[in-house]
């Protein structure tokens, strides 16, 4: 087939669905998994300070570098494999190796991540896991004493999972050495690349609620604002319902208070957004390791129910508040900004009416203008006439008042026809 028929971006978006697949993971084993994400503004972030933090740990065990833009990379790191991704806000490392300490989750497992090499991040650690993973015993009882060692009782979420290949336990608790641990406790016979899909599964359940739930302090300080703007707003559409003085007035306070409240829903519209899409991918998370009940014990679902989804309902519930208070004000703007049109038109409507009864005057005074007019020039043509005719009289007998009254009426005609003409050609 010719090439030039495939779309430019064919192969690109094929490969990308292979682009990062599962990690292959023996047993026993121990992984070690590190999000870091920028506190503000991390979509927008710089991509080539994450490249660069990633090279510098590379550099660190003779390990070469990817090239600049990738947003995926797996290598090796001494003992440990690495696998490194890019996301949208963060960025994470999860390195594995074969056998696992003597001293369940031992903090030095947790310095394939150097504590400087950390602190040096383009951003600040939002999730870091240890995951420790042995085979699962015969006597499935015998793991109990495991986890009431390990784990916190009051917050230990165990289940089986993908069918009963393995045990998956943790407390979602951050231990001395600031890891969070999960236990993994796999039946012998599952496969390495299993191990993998459910190790990559904690940690990205994991990553996801602790990004979601950076939407719960915007949501509460979000929640503390609305409280002070919400009396405001009832206030003034309050003040509506009765007869204002300054409607205008009112109309520029509401319109300040709406204003906040688009400020506020442009600030937070990504966070919230966010923190949707992330409570949905933890959501998915969970039910693709299709959990089953483990000695009792609460699955890693009902813990989410239980601690998870309350703070998720928060971000809901503010988001919800906002946009609605958002709706409240734009409909109290119509309305006022109606109240202030009609006002207008009935103060524009006395104005002209007030209008009116001036052109009528003025029409009135022009037309008694324009019959003193009438007289004036009559008077001055009769007078005019008079001198003209006067030796014309004289001869055929007429006398002076003789004649001004015989042309008294015809020098008004005249007059009066020649005003009409002029005021119909200004018309």
């Amino acid at each position: 087939m010719n090439p030039a028929a495939d779309h430019p971006l064919r192969y690109a978006l094929v490969n990308e669905l292979h682009a990062r697949p599962f990690p292959h993971i023996a047993v026993p084993s121990h992984a070690v998994y590190l999000a870091i994400k920028e506190p503000r503004d991390a979509a927008n972030r710089s991509r080539a300070a994450d490249h660069a933090h990633l090279s510098a740990l590379l550099v660190r065990h003779a390990a070469p570098s990817p090239p600049e833009g990738v947003t995926h990379h797996a290598g090796q790191i001494g003992r440990h494999a690495l696998k490194w991704e890019s996301h949208t806000e963060f960025v994470t490392y999860l390195a594995y190796a074969a056998g696992s300490s003597a001293r369940p989750f031992d903090p030095a497992e947790a310095e394939v991540f150097p504590l400087q090499w950390v602190l040096d991040a383009p951003g600040k650690r939002v999730a870091a896991v240890s995951i420790r993973i042995d085979w699962l015993p015969e006597n499935h009882a015998e793991i109990e004493p495991l986890l009431d060692a390990w784990f916190v009782p009051e917050s230990l979420a165990c289940a089986w999972v993908l069918d009963g290949a393995a045990v998956v336990a943790g407390d979602f608790r951050i231990d001395p050495a600031g890891q969070m641990r999960f236990a993994l406790f796999v039946r012998r016979g599952t496969g390495l690349g299993r191990v993998g899909r459910v190790v990559q599964r904690l940690c990205e359940i994991e990553t996801y609620r602790a990004v979601s739930m950076l939407g719960l302090g915007r949501a509460r300080d979000l929640t503390a604002r609305l409280n002070a703007l919400d009396p405001e707003l009832s206030a003034l559409v309050e003040r509506m319902s009765h007869e204002i003085d300054a409607p205008e007035a009112t109309l520029h306070e509401l319109l300040r208070v709406s204003s906040e409240l688009e400020s506020l829903a442009v600030s937070h519209s990504f966070r919230f957004g966010a923190t949707g899409a992330y409570e949905a991918i933890v959501a998915e998370r969970i039910g693709v390791l299709r959990e089953s009940r483990f000695e009792s014990r609460q699955k890693f679902s009902e813990f989410m129910l239980r601690r998870y989804e309350p703070a998720m309902r928060t971000v809901r519930s503010a988001e919800a508040r906002l946009r609605t208070m958002l709706e409240r004000a734009a409909r109290a703007g119509e309305l006022l900004r109606t109240r202030v049109d009609v006002e207008r038109s009935a103060q524009n409507q006395k104005v002209l009416e007030s209008m009116d009864r001036r052109a009528d005057l003025q029409l009135r005074l022009q037309h008694t203008v324009e019959g003193l007019s009438v007289v004036a020039i009559s008077y001055y043509g009769v007078s005019l006439a008079g001198y003209l005719l006067a030796p014309f009289a004289e001869a055929f007998g007429l006398g002076k008042s003789a004649l001004t009254a015989g042309m008294v009426p015809l020098v008004v005609l005249a007059v009066w026809l020649m005003v009409r003409r002029i005021r119909r050609g200004m018309r």
